[in-house]
């Protein structure tokens, strides 16, 4: 695949949303999933699975490559379980369910840790690779267009105004009961995209090909509406293909080397 040649098949298209935290990806990646009726991919998930299990497990940051490895063979032994339902994605990690502690501030801070970790990311790249291969979907992240689908049908690096990411981010927290201010947020935030964009392994880019949309003064659905042009500009006929809203549950299935892999809300 490359930006301009189509799928061979429509369960196969294959859309990478990258951009810094509080841009908006999970909220648009997961619209243009449903307007598409293909699946959403949480891969951001992962490393918030990990990031729980690192914090479990007592790891504190700064970590080391031996932290890594440590945690990399923690990820492979465990049963970790990625499900898309009506309510929304059902996370589990050897069948406790931990939809709400991943989605925590200090998880999010350990994710991001833990994702500078090579072996963390040897780990999981694979396997998110493998979650797309059966039906294709719409994956979010850091990396992703630049890593991990480097040859998605069509890559976009979504971004916005600190400020204004800073209050999404914000309205997310409070939305789930979470108490910050505006100041704490944006001090965490620019924290989190220092190290995203220093780390050695796969550091947040605009991945070579991707159209950059700044959301700063857009509506959720204009990003959306401006992906789904772009994609038909690219694929003609794509959008008459594919059936909307047609993913309503998914089971990605476990997360391990040797089985099938597996597949924050961030407000506008």
């Amino acid at each position: 695949m490359n930006d301009t040649t189509a799928p061979s098949t429509p369960q196969r298209l294959l859309i990478a949303i990258d951009g810094p935290a509080g841009a908006g990806k999970s909220t648009v990646a997961r619209s243009v999933a449903e307007r598409l009726g293909i699946p959403y991919l949480d891969t951001g998930a992962m490393y918030r699975c990990a990031g729980l299990m690192a914090q479990e497990a007592g790891l504190v940051p700064p970590l080391d490559e031996a932290d890594g490895e440590r945690l990399a063979e923690l990820l492979r032994q465990a049963d970790l379980r990625f499900e898309t339902t009506a309510a929304g994605l059902r996370v589990s990690i050897d069948g406790r369910d931990v939809t709400a502690a991943i989605r925590t501030p200090e998880a999010g801070e350990m994710a991001s840790a833990v994702s500078a970790l090579s072996a963390v990311r040897r780990a999981l790249v694979p396997l998110q690779r493998t979650m797309a291969e059966a039906s294709g979907g719409v994956a979010e992240g850091r990396d992703i267009g630049s890593v991990v689908f480097p040859d998605a049908d069509l890559k976009v690096f979504l971004t916005a105004h600190p400020q204004e990411r800073a209050r999404r981010r914000l309205g997310d927290l409070r939305a789930r009961g979470i108490d910050a201010t505006l100041d704490e947020v944006r001090r965490a935030q620019q924290e989190r995209d220092l190290r995203d964009t220093s780390r050695r392994d796969s550091p947040l880019i605009v991945a070579r090909g991707a159209i950059v949309i700044d959301s700063t003064h857009m509506t959720q659905e204009e990003v959306v509406q401006r992906i789904l042009d772009e994609l038909a500009s690219r694929i003609p006929g794509v959008l008459d293909s594919i059936g909307g809203d047609a993913v309503k549950s998914r089971n990605y299935g476990r997360l391990a080397h040797d089985k099938g892999a597996a597949s924050g809300e961030e407000e506008f």
